[in-house]
């Protein structure tokens, strides 16, 4: 039969071993080990220190000791402990262990000579784990006998339970460190991100994806893969149709499949799905890792782009067309042109050149802005006198509009680059002719608020639709109204006049009621 003391020696053991499969906090299970050491050897009192490397950016790269387990051990001793362990080092020795035990009994030994403290009876293990050493196990007892074979057989069993228990926490709290991690890296992915197992079904679901698909993770977790991506309309090629095929196996590179992704209310959003296959090391497919991103924009940008090609090839083939045409018309040999009718093709042809070379001067322009903005030549500005001019010029090229200039008599002189605002405010005053092809009054007006001067120019043609109040400044846009579709313009004109009063630390806005015109404003700062 076994003895007493072997009876409690197990079933401390056993307690330790329960505690290390059912306890993830390690200060409980080195708490546990420490005190049935402490009582199997008739201890005192006992102490568990781990050794831990330096938070990152400390100076000093060596690995010290703190206590993290104490049993029955005063406040008072603990303090005079800690010197003890402090500067303990094992750097570049061959058995690390056998020096820190060796220094701290010779440090012991220090502090029972020169302190209150009996440690003449002390018995100390490393604690190691494959090789490395993870922290000391002490127990002082109040005998100074020397520690038997048996008890220093015990006292390992328990170190060696303390190791492990470390070790396991370490590994357990590194897991759980890079767990939070990617969940951070998922969840804050500006992406759509969705991980499927080798059978399609859905393991995680960002908050991204959630967006996008209008799906919550919670229903999507646990569901096929065709359960939660449906597409409006079929793709070219899916995930189905490129593993009837063979990919992955053939074909390891990531899978990439664009559409409509269908939401549960009917609505569709553009997406570029790209499928990429994560193998074990028998070349089993383990997981599928899909990275979704909204394509909406880049759609945007290829209608824009379509756009813009359809209308400049427009806007260009027009002018060249009429000078073409006038050109070769005047040089027919067969017949003889009066001076008048010379005069009126030569007028034709010298308009059309004017608006080919503005033409060109907007897509400069353009160009210079999304190449790094435009450069300003300051001059003293009267607004007042600019419209007036431009006014007399536009008045002569329509006889369907009144053009009214009203501004106050003392409205204020400004620094600006007048070059460029005449540039942005003949734009407005066009646009407000193109865009009221029955006529009517056209005004361009001046005021001075909160140390701004504004200045409005308004007509009384077909307006913009709600919607459309804040793309019109947008690069080749145009508004999708009736007077847009008989109008010529190539979308530059709102634009550049945004980027010429922005240059000047400026705003510009629109006021519009469909059917009753629209008021396009810009304000500028004016000198304190």
């Amino acid at each position: 039969m076994l003895t007493d003391y072997r009876i409690r020696q197990r079933d401390h053991l056993l307690e330790i071993v329960r505690a290390l499969t059912q306890q993830l906090d390690l200060d409980t299970v080195l708490t546990r080990i420490l005190r049935a050491a402490t009582e199997m050897l008739a201890g005192r009192a006992g102490l568990i220190a781990l050794r831990e490397q330096p938070a990152r950016g400390e100076q000093d790269g060596s690995a010290g000791f703190f206590i993290r387990a104490q049993h029955r051990v005063s406040p008072e001793f603990v303090r005079h402990f800690e010197t003890v362990l402090q500067n303990t080092s094992s750097a570049a020795l061959d058995d690390p262990a056998r020096h820190i035990i060796a220094e701290l009994e010779r440090r012991l030994h220090m502090l029972a000579r020169s302190g209150p403290f009996n440690l003449q009876g002390t018995i100390g293990l490393p604690l190691e784990a494959q090789g490395d050493l993870v922290g000391l196990l002490l127990v002082f007892r109040a005998s100074a006998s020397p520690s038997t074979r048996n008890e220093r057989k015990i006292l390992q069993a328990f170190a060696d339970h303390a190791a492990v228990a470390v070790t396991n926490a370490r590994l357990y709290a590194l897991v759980s460190h890079e767990k939070r991690q990617l969940d951070a890296i998922l969840e804050g992915s500006a992406d759509g991100i969705m991980i499927l197992d080798s059978g399609h079904r859905v393991l995680r679901w960002n908050r991204a994806l959630a967006q996008l698909s209008g799906v919550n993770a919670s229903a999507a977790i646990g569901r096929d893969h065709d359960d939660v991506i449906s597409w409006n309309k079929k793709p070219d090629t899916n995930l189905a149709d490129a593993e009837a095929r063979g990919w992955p196996f053939g074909r390891a590179a990531p899978l990439y499949v664009e559409g409509d992704l269908c939401q549960p209310d009917g609505e569709g959003t553009p997406v570029g799905v790209t499928y990429a296959p994560i193998f074990d090391r028998q070349k089993r497919l383990v997981n599928l890792v899909a990275n979704v991103r909204d394509i909406t924009r880049f759609r945007e940008a290829e209608k824009l782009k379509s756009t813009f090609i359809s209308v400049i090839s427009h806007e260009l083939k027009t002018p060249v067309s009429l000078i073409k045409g006038y050109a070769d018309t005047l040089l027919r040999e067969d017949a003889r042109w009066n001076k008048e009718t010379i005069n009126a093709s030569l007028t034709v042809i010298e308009e059309e050149a004017d608006r080919l070379t503005h033409l060109i001067d907007n897509l400069l322009d353009a160009s210079r802005l999304q190449a790094g903005g435009l450069q300003l030549n300051l001059s003293t500005v009267r607004l007042d006198k600019l419209a007036a001019g431009l006014v007399r010029k536009f008045q002569n090229q329509t006889d369907k509009h009144e053009l009214n200039v009203r501004f106050p008599a003392d409205f204020p002189a400004i620094e600006a680059d007048e070059e460029r605002l005449r540039q942005a405010l003949s734009n407005l005053i066009s646009n407000a002719i193109k865009y009221s092809p029955e006529g009517g009054p056209v005004t361009i007006s001046g005021r001075v608020a909160q140390r701004e001067a504004v200045v409005t120019v308004a007509d009384l043609g077909a307006g913009l639709p709600t919607g459309e109040l804040e793309r019109v400044f947008d690069r080749f846009h145009r508004a999708a109204t009736s007077a847009t579709e008989s109008a010529q313009g190539a979308g530059l004109g709102l634009y550049l006049a945004r980027a010429v009063i922005e240059a000047h630390d400026g705003r510009i806005w629109v006021h519009s009621d469909p059917g009753q015109g629209a008021a396009f404003h810009f304000s500028l700062p004016l000198e304190e």
